[in-house]
């Protein structure tokens, strides 16, 4: 039975502990000094009243009452009050603390245990004091707690309280009473002493106190900093999608003039079956039902062409999604016709399986459309811009290769083709930021960009891209 009482005593003291611990922890104190004090100088006045209540207790229990007189002497009423008033400093303190005034909680205990101290001694002498660490304890709280200032009115007042006993022996007390001489022998040294564990405490809490200013000082500052730079990253973050919405609208504004000759196209389908109308209704039905097909294919691939255009300059928000970069490339080809134009042929080389990546679809779709259109720039003569899709690594890369036949570039111009504002073109031409824009597109998408080419021999770009973690899961 024994046995099983202690196996619940443990958890049971150590979930007192914890709440106990807790409570002391949530006094009320803004000041990050205090907060570190705060439970120390709880349990301190708490040990100290409660250490003084039990006591007088076991001194009452202990008392012969036999031998007591009807009436308390002066000592024994000191002694009764100093005991009351150390427990109501205790009890006070508390309160003032756990209403929010730190400082002003220690303030009151320290003055009323200082008052108590002074009647005690008033009363009884400094000869028959015992031995009492009390005055050095409240020493180093006034110190560590309240500051210099309050160190060393402290520090008066213990000494005050030592004259007044050594006083008290020599001139008030019962006899045989000492002289100045020898009442006083002690108070030099006791002055050295107290002067000296004075002195340590303000030092050592100077230093602290010193430290924790430039750490907070250091703290806010770091604070600031950190803020500083989220604003920074939040305001780069907004350029750098506006600056890829303005690639977009370069990349349309590139295609605008292939777009504008396909709907030409488109348009002169659809009007001239109109002018053949008459010649298709003597013909028959069924004459003019695929003059009507004819004109819907034509309406619908001028209608794909505008969709792809308003879907594209949208200035959304980066979406990440899932999807298949084959059917991306196969949905942007129309698109890719019109940016690079009739001398220049597009090629899809892409499996048939499913190849899907996640990131920001019209972010792929811009890499393509601006690699596209440096490629386009740089075959003049007309030639061949090559899209192929391959799965590397077991599964676990999909790698996009984008190659022109042009004229290529040299080793120094690879070298640094994705710097920003880098461009070889002429003034009015380029500014230089497409392939920047790029790169940092594939760097946010947890990819990588490689550049190979020859002067004559074209340009290959090789971009890499994780494959989705659930297909590489599912294949494995």
């Amino acid at each position: 039975m024994g046995g099983r009482i202690s196996q619940y005593q443990g958890p049971a003291l150590m979930s007192f502990i914890r709440v106990a611990r807790d409570w002391l922890d949530r006094a009320p104190t803004g000041n990050p000094v205090d907060r570190l004090n705060a439970r120390f100088i709880q349990i301190l006045m708490i040990g100290l009243g409660a250490a003084t209540l039990f006591s007088r207790l076991y001194f009452i229990a202990i008392q012969d009452h036999s031998h007591a007189g009807p009436v308390m002497s002066l000592d024994q009423v000191t002694d009764l009050g100093s005991d009351l008033a150390v427990i109501a400093a205790s009890l006070g303190g508390m309160i003032v603390i756990r209403r929010g005034h730190f400082a002003r909680g220690i303030q009151l205990f320290l003055f009323i245990y200082l008052l108590a101290l002074m009647a005690n001694f008033a009363t009884t002498g400094y000869r028959h004091a015992p031995l009492d660490p009390t005055p050095t304890l409240l020493l180093a709280v006034g110190g560590v707690v309240l500051g210099t200032r309050t160190l060393w009115v402290v520090y008066t007042a213990v000494l005050a309280a030592f004259a007044l006993g050594q006083l008290a022996d020599a001139l008030w007390l019962a006899e045989p009473r000492p002289s100045f001489a020898v009442a006083f022998h002690v108070f030099p040294m006791l002055v050295i002493a107290y002067l000296l564990v004075a002195f340590a405490i303000d030092s050592t809490t100077r230093a602290l106190r010193t430290m924790l200013a430039e750490a907070t000082e250091r703290s806010e500052a770091l604070a600031a900093t950190n803020q500083r730079l989220q604003r920074e990253m939040e305001e780069r973050e907004r350029t750098q999608h506006q600056l890829i919405h303005s690639q977009k609208l370069d990349a349309i504004g590139r295609a605008a003039s292939g777009v504008a000759h396909d709907f030409d196209n488109v348009l002169s389908v659809i009007l001239g079956y109109a002018a053949q109308r008459e010649q298709l209704a003597d013909v028959g039905t069924h004459a003019l039902l695929a003059a009507m097909e004819g004109v819907e294919l034509a309406a619908l691939r001028a209608l794909s062409i505008s969709q792809k255009l308003l879907n594209f300059s949208r200035e959304d928000v980066v979406d990440n999604q899932v999807f298949d970069a084959g059917d991306a490339l196969r949905e942007l080809e129309p698109l890719l016709r019109q940016l690079l134009g009739r001398y220049v042929q597009p090629v899809l080389k892409a499996p048939l399986v499913g190849l899907p990546v996640q990131l920001d679809r019209s972010a792929f779709e811009l890499m393509v459309l601006n690699i596209a259109a440096n490629a386009r720039d740089a075959m003049p003569e007309g030639g061949r811009f090559t899209m192929g899709l391959e799965v590397l690594h077991e599964r676990t890369l999909v790698q996009l290769t984008l190659a022109d036949t042009g004229m290529g570039m040299p080793d120094e111009v690879c070298a640094k083709v994705f710097e920003p504002f880098y461009t070889t073109k002429p003034f009015g031409h380029g500014t230089g930021i497409g392939l920047s824009v790029v790169a940092a597109m594939v760097e946010a998408a947890h990819g990588s960009i490689d550049v190979y080419s020859q002067p004559g021999q074209g340009t290959r770009f090789v971009i890499h891209l994780p494959l989705h973690a659930e297909t590489r899961a599912l294949t494995a």
